[in-house]
């Protein structure tokens, strides 16, 4: 849904963070944060769980490391295609990139993919370590 939504509005102009926006006297429309934060969240579960069904690392924070590092290195991947497009289409560059004039996008892109994969880990191991035992 988050990237749909963001598809269809374009990421920088998503009504209700517009709202959000005007409200609190932001300079920018932050809902690419949101799918940011999804993209460090959502693999970091699927990253656990192959890498527990496949036995490579042993103990919790060897695992917890990889899986950071897997959701790390697939948001650098996203950020270098975004670039690889804007070069290609500098057209719709800007509208694609959603960084709205903001320097540090990519690496606050980044750093959200790295926040949603710790609260992840933080918010699921236990329930997803339940579901591998029923197994």
């Amino acid at each position: 849904m988050v990237l749909m939504i963001g598809g269809h509005y374009t990421y920088a102009e998503v009504p209700l963070f517009d709202t959000i926006k005007e409200l609190l006297s932001l300079e920018r429309n932050n809902y690419d944060k949101v799918g940011h934060f999804a993209q460090g969240f959502v693999p970091a579960i699927i990253a656990r769980e192959v890498l527990l069904r496949k036995h490579v690392v042993n103990g919790k924070t060897w695992l917890n490391f990889f899986v950071i590092s897997v959701c790390l290195a697939f948001s650098a991947l996203y950020e270098l295609i975004e670039w690889w497009v804007a070069v290609l289409s500098s057209e719709g560059a800007e509208a694609f990139l959603g960084t709205q004039g903001y320097v540090w996008d990519t690496q606050s892109d980044m750093a959200f993919a790295l926040t949603g994969a710790i609260c992840a880990l933080i918010f699921l191991a236990k329930v997803h370590d339940k579901q591998l035992a029923k197994l």
